[in-house]
């Protein structure tokens, strides 16, 4: 899952949705790795076990002798794009072969499924899926790699764009390309007032550490989600990872717009990392059952729980909404925090959600708004979710809590 922010001003503005998929598109036989003919992928394997060695011993000359000894500018690529790793902390890295298509006696397309982790951060390997172009020399009988891709759907990686810059934090670890290291380390000093605020925030013990990656541009955010960079111009940070309650997922990864991250000032930073870290905390909890105003309302309630900000200054399209009376009937729904959406709505979707935690708080207690939290993310499915969690939790029905909801808006905002 991705769950993106957008700043305006003080305010933030999320959405949700980016899949990675692997594609593989080649003419030839395709079979089962174990199977393909025309090829050997115990040979092939071999050379990603070789690769994978040279990345964890930083051997950059091992790591292009895998490469086509006549794609001098690919061998030349390689070595540079080893050496970028230098300074990253990797804590394990491999590579899973499920598929090869044969083109002849020669040669062969694969696809790869990368898994590599950050010691230290990781609790599991980050998986990105690969295509790998690969060729036999007659002379040797061995395979070189002839071309390395993210697969179709996929995404490029921080490496893959320029030297990595790498910043320890206390509590976090922030990776940049093509920026400062005095903004790298500005990064940091917020991820690191984040984490305790979110350790604050939420009872369950959790990893306590987070991962910023901080790309040169929003073009090249947008190559780190596998997504169009016009799909967030404005949006200050995005937080990507996996929920359930698995406990196998990795830890996330926060990406900073610097476009537009660097526009705000301390407060509207320290708010968007704190929100983001929050997803990171509560990742176990949330689930496809969680209904995107209770994950980002929590969110932002635990960034703004211990802020001197107003109700007004936190949610000013929702304020003039009610001061209009034309406050909302109902709780935001999932498709209301559609990036696509229309800014204004998008920011009331957002703010209504916040103000649904803030009001489970103030009615019935920090403690029922965790239990909630977990009730809902804890159900079999979407259907029967929230009612279930409100009947058990909060004593109450969806009908009751909306109107409760209603008046809380009026009485914080009107």
């Amino acid at each position: 899952m991705v769950e993106r922010v957008r700043i305006r001003g003080g305010g933030r503005r999320r959405a949700a949705g980016a899949v990675l998929a692997a594609l593989l598109c080649a003419a030839g036989c395709s079979a089962p790795a174990d199977e393909a003919p025309g090829t050997t992928a115990r040979d092939i394997r071999a050379v990603l076990d070789r690769r994978a060695a040279a990345v964890l011993h930083h051997d950059a000359a091992a790591y292009a002798a895998v490469v086509d000894p006549g794609a001098k500018g690919l061998r030349a690529a390689q070595r540079r794009e080893i050496g970028r790793l230098a300074d990253v902390p990797i804590g394990s890295w491999s590579y899973r072969l499920t598929d090869v298509s044969a083109h002849g006696s020669d040669r062969a397309t694969a696809d790869v499924r990368l898994g590599y982790r950050i010691r230290g951060y990781d609790s599991a390997p980050v998986s990105v899926d690969r295509v790998v172009g690969l060729a036999r020399d007659p002379a040797d009988g061995r395979w070189y790699i002839t071309a390395d891709r993210a697969a179709d759907g996929s995404s490029r990686q921080l490496w893959e764009q320029g030297d990595v810059e790498v910043v320890r934090g206390e509590h976090s670890l922030v990776l940049g390309v093509g920026r400062s290291r005095d903004e790298l380390e500005a990064v940091a000093a917020t991820a690191d007032d984040a984490v305790p605020a979110v350790t604050a925030a939420w009872p369950e013990r959790w990893a306590g550490r987070v991962v910023v990656l901080v790309p040169d541009s929003v073009k090249e955010m947008g190559e780190l989600l596998g997504s169009p960079a016009s799909n967030y111009k404005g949006i200050a940070a995005v937080t990507t990872g996996e929920t359930g309650g698995s406990g196998k997922a990795p830890a996330d990864r926060v990406i900073v717009n610097p476009e537009a991250y660097t526009l705000l000032g301390d407060f509207g930073q320290h708010v968007v990392l704190t929100h983001e870290t929050t997803h990171v905390a509560t990742r176990k909890r949330t689930s496809s059952a969680t209904p995107t105003w209770l994950s980002e309302g929590f969110a932002d309630w635990a960034a703004y729980r211990d802020q001197d900000r107003t109700a007004d200054e936190i949610a000013p399209e929702l304020a003039d909404a009610v001061r209009a009376g034309d406050g909302p009937a109902a709780l935001p729904e999932d498709e209301d925090f559609a990036f696509a959406g229309e800014a204004g709505g998008l920011a009331k979707a957002y703010e209504g959600g916040w103000l649904a935690c803030e009001l489970i708080a103030d009615h019935w207690g920090e403690d029922k708004l965790f239990a909630f939290y977990r009730a809902v993310g804890g159900h079999q499915g979407r259907d029967g979710a929230v009612e279930d969690a409100l009947h058990e939790v909060l004593g109450t029905t969806p009908q009751d809590f909306t109107a409760r909801w209603r008046v809380y808006l009026r009485n914080r905002l009107g």
